[in-house]
């Protein structure tokens, strides 16, 4: 194998698990060891540096880092809690208000319009007020927030959190146009005078299930994602004793329980596939049925029951699944069929973009699904000034996606603004700092703990039900987040090898407690993770491999799905060949674009 160039970005970052699986590359270890000195309000602007919303989400985050938690492949443990430690930060830190950016009070002269008041165009907001930009949101409800306020339950989401982050990016001096829906983008784009449109609205149109009965039922069969709206907004207070939620996502979850708290006393989930199939968390899953949801499998809705008149069940088709090694499909077949009574069902299939205020010739293709066609890397349109981002570019995902699409979307609408070419912006870096404090000292914790994760604690379920905004986690106190901070094996603080001060003696091998080193004969890479200490079995994950040594040409070579961050090789190291650094991924946002040079204005967009 060629020596690994660890000069690229990519590389240090890949080892860093978790901030590599986060969408918007948050500093996770770091901000970890900040809450383990204390250090509250340092780890939640860390967070907000790259995530926005920390108090959010730290509470309803789907949480793709914790999945690639290298924790989570140790031991057979689980991963450290990372989403829930980014809300102790939130819940402990110090009032912010001073260590947010400063507003400049003279505007660069450039207006931008953001049409949806949810976490993509807020993010949008976020990046580019800094910069001296005028912001107008658009927003067709009386409150800003998007789905995250009309979709997530205020028992998982509490309103006093989502606005208190939300006002840090509106107090900027954001204009927020409240009850104020575009009608039509070809009036806002020949009348409103901006030099860029984000598009942030959101994937707002529930999918429907058009089976027998589904007209004559229509007064108790409910779109999940607007019956969570009713009920978030007061209009909805009360649901029928008996419920069916049809879906298995995470907003079926949110329905569910939601129900349970307006008065159901019998709440089933109907999911088609079996458990493995399912879309929704885990953990909302096991939350759920903490509270007494009944989960049923393997069953196809097939008709809506309707007697005298009203809606009294629903019938489904009992399926049975023949699956290959893979765990596939590889059949399917119906081996009966089962009434279930109902007094009210919600579907919560799926939800798809709408976009009836965007005339169809203004120059923005739209594809065979009637979605906007968008750039992945610069989010705009094919109408040059008009961007989108979160789920009305590519369809539901989560916020921490819309985040990320959001800084990059006020990348490009920088660089437009600028009269530069939007898919020129700056590569990622990398900067190494040396953690060495003395010969046999870190300026870091690197003791492996070897204790579990620590259980969230939560209202009992005798308290839980008697408010719908009883929030049901209660958070950890600094006094709990103690041991769960040292779960963290520091992914981020590298052990950097200096192969021309290596002598081959072989003290980082002895003492290394994983067996993750090896000093042999180079060879090519299937080859050579054969016959290391320890056969490298993650393919997923990458050997780092020397230059060749100066005493006998071999190379060192390291398997970094087994390292944990130690440090005794480079504590027993007597040339000091190895060494800790910290890497610090540097994820460049629109602020840290250059500037150049003074150029034409870019013609209003119309």
């Amino acid at each position: 194998m060629e020596p690994t160039d660890t000069s690229h970005p990519d590389y240090y970052h890949r080892v860093v698990d978790c901030q590599w699986a986060c969408p918007a590359h948050t500093d996770v270890p770091e901000y970890i060891r900040l809450i383990a000195q204390g250090r509250f309000t340092d780890a939640y602007m860390v967070n907000r540096h790259s995530n926005v919303f920390p108090g959010i989400l730290g509470r309803v985050c789907d949480r793709p880092c914790e999945p690639a938690c290298r924790r989570g492949r140790l031991d057979e443990q689980k991963p450290v809690a990372i989403c829930r430690l980014k809300r102790v930060a939130a819940d402990h830190r110090d009032d912010v208000a001073a260590r947010l950016p400063a507003i400049p009070k003279v505007k660069n002269g450039k207006r931008i319009a953001c049409i949806g008041a949810g976490c993509a165009s807020l993010t949008v907001a976020n990046d580019l007020m800094p910069l001296g930009y005028e912001v107008t949101i658009f927003e067709q409800y009386g409150e800003p927030g998007g789905l995250m306020r009309t979709n997530i339950p205020s028992f998982r989401l509490p309103a006093a959190v989502l606005n208190e982050e939300i006002a840090m990016i509106t107090g900027m001096g954001v204009d927020l146009r409240l009850n104020t829906p575009v009608a039509s983008l070809r009036e806002l784009l020949a009348t409103g005078g901006f030099d860029a449109v984000f598009v942030g609205s959101g994937a707002p149109k529930g999918k429907e299930l058009k089976l027998p009965g589904r007209e004559a039922g229509a007064a108790n069969i409910h779109i999940g994602i607007a019956w969570l709206e009713s009920v978030a907004f007061g209009h909805v207070d009360r649901i029928g004793k008996r419920v069916l939620i049809i879906g298995v996502g995470n907003t079926a979850m949110d329905c569910c329980r939601t129900s349970l708290r307006l008065g159901a006393e019998s709440v089933k989930v109907m999911a088609r596939k079996p458990r493995g199939f399912f879309k929704a968390s885990e953990w909302e899953l096991e939350d759920a049925e903490e509270e007494s949801v009944q989960i049923v499998v393997n069953r196809s809705p097939k008709a809506f029951v309707v007697e005298s008149g009203k809606l009294s069940g629903m019938l489904f088709d009992q399926m049975e699944y023949d699956l290959d090694a893979q765990g596939r499909i590889r059949a399917e077949r119906v081996v009966g069929e089962e009434f279930l009574p109902a007094d009210d069902v919600i579907l919560a299939i799926g939800q798809e973009n709408a976009f009836p205020w965007i005339e169809r010739d203004l120059g923005i293709e739209f594809d065979k699904w009637d979605v906007p066609v968008i750039d992945k890397l610069t989010f705009q349109s094919s109408r040059p000034g008009v961007f989108f981002g979160g789920d009305a570019a590519f369809g539901p995902k989560n916020i921490i996606w819309a985040v990320e699409h959001g800084h990059q979307a006020a990348i490009s609408i920088h660089r437009h603004c600028q009269g530069e070419p939007v898919a020129e912006r700056l590569p990622p870096g990398i900067n190494l700092q040396s953690r060495k404090m003395g010969m046999h000292e870190w300026s870091y914790s690197n003791d492996y703990t070897p204790v579990e994760r620590r259980l969230m604690p939560h209202v009992s379920l005798k308290e839980r039900f008697k408010k719908l905004n009883i929030e049901v986690e209660l958070g950890f106190t600094a006094e709990q987040v103690e041991q769960e901070v040292q779960r963290c094996l520091n992914c981020d603080v590298q052990t950097v090898f200096s192969a021309k001060l290596c002598i081959e003696c072989d003290a980082c091998l002895d003492i290394c407690p994983v067996d993750c080193l090896t000093i042999t004969h180079n060879g090519t890479e299937a080859e050579l993770r054969t016959r290391l200490k320890a056969p490298a079995k993650n393919l997923a994950e990458p050997l780092y491999v020397s230059a060749a040594l100066p005493q006998t040409g071999r190379v060192m070579v390291k398997d970094e799905d087994l390292c944990v961050h130690c440090g005794l090789c480079a504590e027993r190291c007597p040339t000091a060949a190895w060494d800790m650094q910290k890497s610090e991924l540097r994820w460049p946002l629109a602020a840290d674009q250059p500037q150049p040079v003074p150029a034409p204005a870019a013609k209003k967009i119309a």
